[in-house]
């Protein structure tokens, strides 16, 4: 195989590295992609010191090798994040958006346990304290926002999600 060959292959093989870590991240593959990687890592360090490359060869060599410096130094702290479960997947944050769409928050007593639930729960999972949010507190903010919410977008319901964003749990409402 040519130098060019084998450069052309370290280009495809980074590419689908960096294909196989997104599919991984996003939750589509249980394990990193050590194999695809490994091979990427091999052919780096073949040309890492090689003379016999052209200044064009070198040229190209070292946009690969500094690319993938960058991907590498990305997965390595997303990997560190992910491990530490720190962040989790869009899959994962969707499932957490429980939903809630109500009138009359005082007669809807289940749905509001509910949400005090998920948002007691997610509190919890993200470390959180949750010590300092009564249920009562909780019912009568619920309340208060919902009649704020509809007068103010002039709807008949608000609907309710419990999200985490970047590690925090936040309460979102909106007129519906």
């Amino acid at each position: 195989m040519t130098v060019d060959e084998e450069l052309a292959q370290l280009e495809e093989s980074l590419r689908r590295l960096k294909i196989e870590y997104d599919i991984y991240f996003n939750g589509g593959s249980p394990r990193p992609p050590n194999d695809t990687q490994w091979r990427v890592q091999n052919l780096i360090k073949k040309y890492s010191d090689a003379q016999k490359l052209t200044f064009a060869q070198r040229f190209r060599y070292n946009g690969l090798a500094q690319r993938y410096s960058l991907f590498f130094d990305l997965w390595r702290q997303r990997l560190k994040a992910k491990e530490e479960g720190r962040r989790r997947t869009p899959a994962e944050v969707r499932a957490e958006q429980k939903q809630e769409q109500w009138e009359d928050p005082g007669q809807e007593t289940e749905k509001v346990d509910k949400l005090y639930a998920a948002l007691i729960e997610a509190k919890q999972r993200c470390g959180e304290d949750v010590k300092n949010i009564p249920p009562e507190a909780f019912k009568r903010f619920v309340h208060q926002k919902t009649a704020q919410l509809k007068k103010d977008f002039k709807c008949q319901q608000v609907q309710y999600a419990v999200e985490v964003e970047q590690g925090q749990v936040k309460l979102k409402a909106k007129g519906v």
